[in-house]
């Protein structure tokens, strides 16, 4: 694995100096680096893991979508067509009972709803759909989420 793209992915928040220093590279290695992971669309973007209390975020939910696969495209176009809405975070093909797993926020339980019914399940093509929304996150992208020091221990194990 690239040596830049392996220290993005495990401290993120790095400028390039700090990651030119880690790596033993120059800074101006670095860049090429970043431009080439760019160029080839393997990095297009990174975001922080932010911990913004409940009351403070939006409503975000998650969305099983079943569709109706189309002769020679399958479920591509619709797909696509499904992620360019901005209310959609990201969009995944799955294998089982439905093929698309959404991932939505909204500003409200009632923006998020609407949503779902007035743009998604109205898409021809769009069998059914069936709505979670997420009440509290515990976990995200690898970061415990509100936890205190105590709780970062071992479980303990008792016979």
């Amino acid at each position: 694995m690239n040596p830049v793209l392996k220290l993005l992915l495990e401290s993120g928040g790095l400028s390039t100096a700090e990651m030119a220093q880690v790596l033993n590279l120059s800074e101006a290695e670095v860049n090429r680096h970043l431009d080439q992971l760019r160029k080839d669309g393997v990095l297009l973007g990174w975001r922080p893991v932010l911990n913004i209390p409940e009351e403070d975020g939006a409503v975000r939910a998650v969305i099983e979508v079943r569709l109706t696969p189309e002769r020679g495209g399958g479920f591509n176009r619709l797909a696509e067509r499904i992620s360019r809405f901005d209310e959609v975070e990201s969009c995944y093909l799955m294998s089982g009972g439905y093929d698309l797993l959404v991932f939505v926020s909204g500003s409200s339980l009632q923006k998020v709803a609407a949503f779902v019914s007035e743009k998604l399940s109205t898409l021809e093509g769009v069998l059914s759909t069936a709505t979670h929304f997420l009440l509290r996150t515990y976990k995200e992208q690898g970061f415990l989420m509100d936890t205190r020091a105590e709780d970062n221990e071992r479980l303990k194990v008792s016979p």
